[in-house]
This record gives C-alpha cells, sequence and structure tokens, in this order.
C-alpha cells in the first residue's frame, strides 16, 4: 500500500478507502491509486486481513461430519443444505463446508476455518468436532442431535414421529422390518433383531429405532420379532438391494418402516420386481415426504429439512432469536396408498 501511496501521490489511508470505502475518494484519486496499482502489480488488500479489520469472516461453516461428497451425494443433506445456502445468500455471506472424518485432525480444521458461526449437520455422540466447535467461542447450532450445553438444537421429535410412523406402518403386520440408517461410522450392513439402541452412535438413528419400537410394542409385538436392516448408505439403490435381499429370505417382511424416502423407495421398487403386492403383502412406509413420495403413494412422515436449515442459518448468524434451547420442527404423517388401513 505503501509502494502504491507513493507512486499514486496520495496517503496509504487514501489508498485502503480506495478499496475499503469508495465512497470516501474522489474519482481522480481512485483512478490514480488503480493505475499505480496495476503498475505495481498489487491486486489490494487480502480477504483475510480486510476480515480482520472488519472483525467478521463473512462466512458461515457448515460442519458436514462426513466425506466432502456426501454434502451432495445424500438427498436429506442436500435438501438441508439448500435451506442453509438461502440464507447465507439472503444475508450475503459465504458458505463454508467443513468435512470431518471423526480424526483427530477434525478439531484443528474446525478452528481454523474462517467463519463467523457453525452449522453442525447431525453427527455420533462421541464426535470431537463437537467440542472443538464449542471451543471456537463462536454462535453454533446443531442440527438433529447430539445435543450440547449451551447450543441450541433444531430438528423433530424423531421419537415421537417414527413411533406415529411405526403405527401405520405395522398395523397388521407379524413381520415387520424397520429400514434403517447406519448405527456407526463403519456402515455395516447387517440384519438385526430386538433392543439395538445401545449399539447406536447416531442420536437421530437411535431416536428413529426406538420410536419405531414403541409402535411395534404398542400393537403387541415382541421386541425380538422387530428386524432392523442397516443401510450403509441413505440411497434408493441401498433400499432395493436391502429389501430384495430381504423378501427372498426364509421370513419375508410383510411391513417396512423406512428412515428415509430413498429408502422406501428403493423397497417398493424392490416389491415391484418381486411381484409383491403393495400394500397387501408388504406395507411400506418412508420419511420427509420428498418430490417422489406423492407420486410413489408412499405414506411417509413430512417435514422440511430446507426449512431447519434455513432456521439453523439464521440462529447461527443472529438473526433469529431463539425461543429456547430445543426448536422442535414440525412433522406429520402423510397417509397414502403404500399402507394399510389401521385396524
Amino acid at each position: 500500500m505503501a509502494q502504491v501511496a507513493q507512486a499514486a501521490g496520495v496517503s496509504v489511508m487514501t489508498v485502503s478507502y480506495a478499496y475499503s470505502r469508495p465512497e470516501r475518494v474522489s474519482a481522480g484519486a481512485a483512478a490514480r491509486v488503480r493505475a499505480a496499482a496495476e503498475a505495481l502489480g498489487y491486486p489490494g488488500p487480502h480477504p483475510g486481513a480486510r476480515s480482520l479489520r472488519r472483525g467478521r469472516a463473512g462466512s458461515l461453516g457448515f460442519v458436514l461430519g462426513e466425506p466432502l461428497s456426501y454434502a451432495f451425494d445424500d438427498p436429506q443433506a442436500a435438501r438441508f443444505l439448500s435451506g442453509v445456502a438461502e440464507v447465507c445468500a439472503a444475508e450475503a455471506v459465504g458458505l463454508t463446508l467443513v468435512p470431518t472424518t471423526g480424526q483427530d485432525a477434525d478439531a484443528a480444521r474446525v478452528a481454523d476455518a474462517a467463519v463467523d458461526g457453525f452449522v453442525i449437520w447431525t453427527t455420533t455422540d462421541d464426535d470431537p468436532v463437537l467440542d472443538a466447535v464449542a471451543g471456537t467461542g463462536l454462535p453454533a447450532v446443531i442440527h438433529a442431535g447430539p445435543r450440547r450445553p449451551g447450543l441450541p438444537y433444531v430438528g423433530i421429535d424423531d421419537r415421537a414421529a417414527a413411533a406415529a410412523a411405526g403405527r401405520v406402518a405395522f398395523a397388521g403386520a407379524r413381520r415387520p422390518v424397520v429400514l434403517g440408517f447406519p448405527l456407526d461410522r463403519e456402515r455395516r450392513g447387517r440384519v438385526l433383531r430386538g433392543p439395538v439402541v445401545s449399539d447406536v452412535a447416531y442420536p437421530v438413528t437411535r431416536h428413529r429405532l426406538e420410536g419405531f419400537a414403541d409402535a411395534w410394542a404398542g400393537a403387541g409385538g415382541r421386541a425380538d420379532r422387530l428386524r432392523v436392516a442397516v443401510c450403509p448408505y441413505n440411497s434408493a439403490a441401498d433400499g432395493e438391494a436391502v429389501t430384495r435381499e430381504l423378501l427372498g429370505g426364509n421370513e419375508p417382511p410383510d411391513a417396512i418402516a423406512a428412515m428415509s424416502d430413498e429408502l422406501a423407495l428403493g423397497a417398493l421398487r424392490a416389491a415391484g420386481r418381486a411381484g409383491v403386492g403393495v400394500p397387501d403383502a408388504l406395507a411400506v412406509t418412508g420419511w420427509d415426504d420428498s418430490a417422489a413420495a406423492g407420486p410413489a403413494g408412499l405414506t411417509t412422515v413430512a417435514q422440511s429439512l430446507r426449512d431447519q436449515g434455513a432456521r439453523c442459518a439464521r440462529l447461527a448468524l443472529g438473526t433469529a432469536t431463539p425461543v429456547a434451547a430445543d426448536h422442535h420442527a414440525e412433522w406429520h404423517v402423510v397417509h397414502r396408498t403404500s399402507t394399510r388401513a389401521a385396524t
């Protein structure tokens, strides 16, 4: 800046204003500054330096808890992220994706992020990134758990929603199956029976399993008769593959409660290809009420991940005042043709 100022015949402050507050510099002085800067190859103040002077980074951090591609490959994460991005655009701030892997380096990555606050996508109970985010002292919001003292939480009551969906899915069923998310970061596909809550690292998965178990118990079912088929990834392809294997086994399910519409749509596709009638032979429920759920006739839990993402972003940016430490978003069950009438 000093060299530009000398070449342009102005003060260093004038050079600074030419970039940061151009309305305070005359047109002639600004032109001399630009000409001198071009001649000297000076690109202007570094964005990081400007951020330090302003006391803010001008960006919101989105802590993913997964590889970076997950934000674009997982439909639920993508819908949530679109809500975050919508608020960032409205507030004229950037969006910084902070992927984590559950390793020690995650804490340093969070600490080094040049952001004004964090939105944390649902993660495991023991994820060290939670303490790392709290350690920055910046505003932060957790979506769908786990809860941490002092950090706002946004999400639906997953246990209650699962219980409501389960009551519809399991009506008249004898061989129910929950088509579920991974239990931990290993993402191992497997089929389990009975209570599995103690083995679940993701709160969102644990709470939904609890709700489905509540529904089955309320229908008079034995805990060891409820199977949980763990899908490695949230995709229709995984839902179809797992359901195809179940339908071809010795104990084909007559009801499937899926933790996402993607898994449920895969289950419907597997049933169609196997010639299994829906809902008479197999009832299916999903979760989220995505755009494809209606045309497929899928009974599902309706929630707006986009709205929840926007809520999280506003809280983290300080443009929304939290009414409580926890914010439970709205949800309801949408009844369509993939389930039987309640008995």
